[in-house]
């Protein structure tokens, strides 16, 4: 019991770049999905209700409920919807927020030889996260409608609510990698 116990702490370091690299390979994939029409047409509703960024969408085709009329499910391709896309900007959105979330992720693996852009990765990814999870707050598709079944509403997280509420997760881990690099960035006492 003991060894494995010496083994876990002495190996905190590479579990931190482990988790350096887990979230450069989550940033990078869900950051490289949002050039494809089926992930941009799933963040609208997420970013037509918030308040951090439903501003870059365009208000003469936007508003908060207008979106429901012009979803597509995953996969699905129905043309009226996705000029309703083009013309709200929700590509161009999806792609900027894609660009920038690959950068975040770039930057946390930085981190393993570059501090300085290994804490800003760190924060960006809290300050991601925080983004994120408002979502629960701010978009009703993150909660089962009420259908008529006898679960619906709070807690009863709907996917979207599920794939929201994970981002606890990466909150957690932007302050371990920012931790990580600030203590790296402060100069050693003797």
């Amino acid at each position: 019991m003991n060894l494995m116990l010496e083994l876990l702490a002495n190996s905190q370091k590479n579990y931190i770049h482990l988790l350096r690299i887990s979230i450069f390979i989550v940033m990078a994939w869900i950051g490289g999905l949002k050039a494809f029409q089926y992930e941009a047409d799933g963040i609208i509703p997420f970013v037509a209700n918030s308040p951090f960024m439903s501003f870059f969408l365009h208000s003469n085709v936007s508003d908060t409920d207008n979106y429901k009329l012009h979803k597509n499910r995953e996969g699905e391709l129905i043309p009226e919807n996705i000029e309703w896309h083009k013309a709200n900007g929700t590509y161009a959105f999806s792609y900027g927020l894609g660009a920038v979330i690959i950068i975040i992720g770039i930057l946390v693996l930085a981190g393993i030889w570059l501090p300085r852009a290994g804490l800003l990765g760190g924060l960006l990814t809290v300050g991601m996260s925080i983004v994120t999870l408002s979502f629960l707050i701010t978009t009703p598709e993150t909660w089962v409608p009420n259908l008529g079944g006898p679960d619906f509403g709070f807690p009863y997280l709907s996917a979207g609510g599920r794939l929201v509420i994970k981002d606890a997760i990466m909150l957690g881990a932007g302050l371990i990698i920012a931790s990580d690099c600030a203590q790296k960035l402060l100069p050693k006492s003797y």
